[in-house]
């Protein structure tokens, strides 16, 4: 009888792949962690449990079939592997790359629970993918049969890509229109290279083109275009904008030249990465060369900001957040990461004002957690005579995003909102309250991760495909 390939867990031990040293890693953007070799794809694949219940699945928004496909691996099935992984997920890659696993399918191992190490899925996830790109396994998007039928997506980010890959699959003529000059949305502008490569990106876009989506870039709805225009070109819409409105603060000098938005900053750098002439950066304003920063947030894009700046050759990287290390947004792992990179995090500080017209200075009150609010969390509270000035030659502010007013920026009646300007779209088809217009993604939920816009995304072609009249047989097409 041949031996079980899986349940490995207690005679292998957990093992990432390679991450390369801080001191290498802080000069430039490439990616952090190496790739595995096959053998040790296969290994760590076998480690998994298969147990009856597999949170990893359960927990994962997209319900990626994790064991099975982690069977695949460590038997040597690779390209049956991908295929699975590719039936769930749009974009397998980018989620093995950039997805909060220490939060989601990783989080949930139940051999973590167990006290053995959770399975590397994330890593085996993005060995499966990138082994099929260089075997030629992804193929081009090759309907059975084109269709009539036509859906206008406003926003190249996850959820719109997905979206256009699902109906492109099923013959449905798709046209994306965007804002910037490269499709991708924050996959492109927003994440750092030493997250998500940006050639990674570029080869789905590149596949989504070769396959008959029609992309119309440097578009802004509502001043190049009208949404009406667009409306009436289409058979139905999808709404997949994201969030890109900067939350604002509110302290005395905050107008200060040296304050920047997150969003900024992390666009300028990744243009440069991708050779752009970029005069904000070129001027100084937004390069973090030789100054002192202070990164002020505790999300995930506030990590990106301070690594970023690191890669730039900052003096020194401050991150300021008003609560302490248990208690931050982010990603934990991203947190470890930044401080191995140099980053020094002063935990439980929050800004109270500005010094200088130039900015040279962050006035930091300390606080203290207090009560729990509704949510659970602890509140953070002032200490009273506890401000200091921390020195500062550019502060980024990374407080998160909110939804832009579109119904007024587009001109549009009759789109509902909810009280926080995220567009009212049904959770099951996500269309909205105006007939043959959908919407999915950040746009719909807040600000939220690639993988929970992705599964919008794909949900919304679903629904749009429903409305035309496609069976599943033809969505499987490739």
């Amino acid at each position: 009888m041949a031996e079980n390939p899986m349940l490995k867990f207690v005679t292998v031990e957990r093992d990432m792949p390679q991450k390369r040293e801080a001191s290498v890693r802080r000069q430039d953007f490439h990616e952090i962690y190496g790739e595995y070799a096959d053998q040790k794809a296969k290994e760590q694949a076998a480690r998994c449990s298969q147990c009856g219940v597999p949170y990893c699945q359960s927990h994962c928004p997209l319900h990626n079939n994790i064991p099975d496909w982690l069977m695949l691996t460590a038997e040597g099935r690779l390209r049956e592997a991908y295929d699975l992984s590719q039936a769930t997920n749009t974009f397998p890659e980018i989620c093995g790359r950039i997805c909060p696993q220490d939060r989601l399918c990783e989080g949930n191992c139940v051999i973590e629970q167990a006290g053995h190490g959770t399975v590397t899925i994330g890593s085996v996830e993005k060995y499966i993918t990138d082994t099929a790109w260089e075997e030629g396994w992804v193929q081009p998007i090759r309907p059975y049969a084109e269709r009539e039928e036509s859906v206008g997506i406003i926003g190249a980010g996850p959820g719109g890509l997905a979206a256009a890959d699902l109906l492109r699959r099923a013959g449905v003529q798709v046209t994306v229109y965007d804002r910037y000059d490269r499709a991708g949305g924050l996959m492109t502008y927003g994440i750092p290279g030493f997250k998500l490569e940006k050639d990674v990106v570029m080869k789905r876009v590149g596949q989504l083109e070769d396959g008959g989506v029609e992309f119309v870039l440097d578009c802004n709805v509502g001043e190049d275009l009208s949404f009406d225009a667009i409306r009436g070109k289409h058979d139905a819409v999808l709404i997949a904008t994201g969030v890109y409105k900067s939350r604002e603060l509110q302290a005395p000098g905050v107008g200060a030249d040296g304050i920047v938005r997150a969003i900024d900053y992390l666009t300028a750098s990744n243009r440069k990465g991708f050779g752009d002439d970029v005069p904000e950066f070129d001027s100084g304003l937004l390069d973090a060369e030789g100054k002192r920063v202070v990164v002020i947030g505790g999300g995930d894009t506030a990590m990106d900001c301070v690594r970023t700046a690191v890669r730039q050759g900052a003096e020194s990287v401050k991150c300021l957040y008003r609560r302490d290390k248990a208690n931050m947004p982010g990603s934990q792992r991203e947190v470890a990461n930044a401080e191995e990179e140099g980053v020094e995090f002063v935990w439980l500080s929050a800004p109270k004002g500005f010094t200088g017209d130039k900015v040279s200075g962050v006035i930091v009150q300390k606080m203290r957690l207090g009560a729990p609010d509704a949510t659970g969390r602890q509140t953070p509270e002032l200490i009273e005579g506890s401000d200091y000035t921390e020195g500062a030659d550019l502060v980024i502010k990374a407080l998160g995003f909110e939804p832009e007013d579109l119904p007024s920026l587009w001109g549009v009646e009759g789109l509902e909102v909810s009280r926080w300007g995220t567009i009212k779209a049904d959770f099951r088809t996500h269309e909205t309250s105006l007939e043959g217009v959908f919407a999915a993604g950040d746009i719909v939920r807040g600000a939220s991760l690639v993988v929970w816009a992705i599964r919008d995304g794909r949900e919304a072609a679903e629904a749009m495909l429903e409305r035309f009249g496609v069976g599943a047989a033809a969505v499987a097409a490739e």
